[in-house]
């Protein structure tokens, strides 16, 4: 073990848990790969958890932050007018498309969306909250009770009456092989059920991922939040788009992961990616929402001038270098290529994925039921070859994978190779165990 490691056994808490069977210490980074502390280089298709999104070391906002820097400003709090925060909320209120938006900031996406289902519950008068099945939405108290994922709550404590909807499960055995016309109709009825059985009153809102995240980038098909509002709409149920993982054109097809059902939400949390690694977070909501609490509050550190230089430099250089169309060129080539090879690969049980956010479940080729042990051993594989990729599925089977979205053609090219030389290595341990 190394005395890194142990350390951090010493000091950290042991659900705090670490990639590989021998965890590495990133110390440099440029472009779209990582240097360990051995001196390996990686290229990085994980990207601190969709965080890097423009990838290391960008000249564009290193300097931003260093004329920051450079003003012996580094915190002021919300209580004086922020030049920063103020272009950076007027860009994504644009961007948002929601009427009259307005933007708050803060922290990281568990702090925007406990901040939307504030909003939802007080203009609603209602703790009851609709959420998707195998969801995820931060660690906190109210957002871990919109979870749906056994592994991530650590109770049934709950400020808020949640009730958990299909959409994102069509791999159980009531919906398999249903057509996504047939699948829409049948979660939409599913929903009007919930209403008329489950909630007493007013609901206050549905907060759902277009993409899941920590659920292994399961979706529900295009079209299904769409049939969903219709509901909603006709109740005054609120709708929260959780874009944590999806937003700022990751998936390729739409700047935020809603558009691809067609739909504007009354609230847009965001986070992740903006800072390209500086701490943001933050509510975009139509601005009767947001201007409905009649207490005073703020985030500390929320719209901090580091951050918003941050923030507003990467933001710029998504649009300013059309990366949106590039996660849709870089992640067809790849998506293809998984989709190509997965037929001859056995352990593979599904490829999915939208832009530069792409999964592949692994399974036991004999019984089909989700193998967490295969991915672990992928990820090893991976590793000695040069790549990161990240974890996740309801049952740890899923390697999820989302690099920066400035991968080159020739990265993407590179990456899917080495995803499935890894798969092929694990598949014919498999097969000839």
């Amino acid at each position: 073990m190394s005395d890194l490691l142990a350390r951090h056994r010493a000091v950290m808490p042991n659900w705090l848990s670490l990639y590989y069977n021998e965890p590495i210490e990133i110390v440099g980074g440029k472009g779209n790969r990582v240097v360990d502390a051995s001196g390996k280089s990686y290229l990085d298709f994980f990207a601190g958890i969709l965080t890097n999104m423009i990838g290391y070391d960008v000249a564009e906002v290193r300097e931003a932050v260093e004329r920051q820097l450079a003003t012996g400003v580094v915190h002021t709090s919300t209580v004086y007018l922020l030049r920063g925060q103020v272009e950076l909320a007027e860009k994504i209120a644009r961007l948002s498309g929601i009427e009259d938006a307005k933007v708050f900031f803060t922290n990281s996406g568990t702090e925007a969306n406990e901040t939307a289902l504030l909003l939802a519950t007080y203009a609603r008068k209602s703790d009851q909250v609709l959420a998707m099945r195998q969801s995820y939405h931060g660690r906190s108290f109210g957002a871990v009770s919109v979870t749906s994922n056994r592994s991530w709550k650590n109770n049934s404590l709950s400020p808020l009456n949640v009730h958990f909807l299909h959409g994102a499960d069509r791999h159980l055995a009531q919906f398999r092989g249903m057509s996504d016309a047939d699948y829409i109709a049948a979660c939409v009825e599913d929903l009007r059920h919930v209403l008329a059985t489950s909630v007493g009153g007013d609901v206050a809102a549905l907060i759902a991922e277009p993409i899941q995240g920590v659920g292994g980038f399961t979706m529900a098909p295009d079209g299904l939040f769409a049939a969903y509002k219709e509901v909603l709409d006709a109740e005054g149920i609120l709708f929260i788009s959780d874009e944590v993982q999806t937003g700022w054109g990751r998936t390729g097809s739409a700047f935020f992961g809603i558009a691809n059902h067609g739909v504007t939400p009354d609230m847009m949390t965001f986070a992740k990616g903006l800072g390209n690694g500086f701490a943001v977070g933050g509510v975009v909501a139509r601005g009767d929402l947001m201007d409905g609490l009649h207490a005073v509050g703020l985030a500390t550190f929320g719209g901090n001038p580091i951050s918003m230089a941050a923030a507003n430099a990467t933001l710029d250089y998504v649009l300013d270098h059309d990366l949106q169309a590039n996660a849709a060129r870089t992640g067809a080539l790849i998506i293809d290529g998984l989709r190509e090879a997965a037929p001859r690969l056995p352990v593979v049980g599904d490829v999915r994925g939208k832009g530069l956010m792409f999964a592949v479940e692994l399974v036991d080729p004999a019984t089909g039921a989700p193998s967490p042990a295969l991915a672990a051993r992928f990820m090893e594989e991976t590793k000695k070859a040069g790549l990161l990729a990240g974890k996740g599925g309801l049952h740890g089977n899923v390697l999820r994978m989302a690099p920066p979205l400035t991968l080159t053609l020739d990265e993407a090219a590179e990456g899917l190779g080495i995803i499935v030389n890894a798969l092929e290595v694990v598949n014919a341990e498999v097969v000839s165990s």
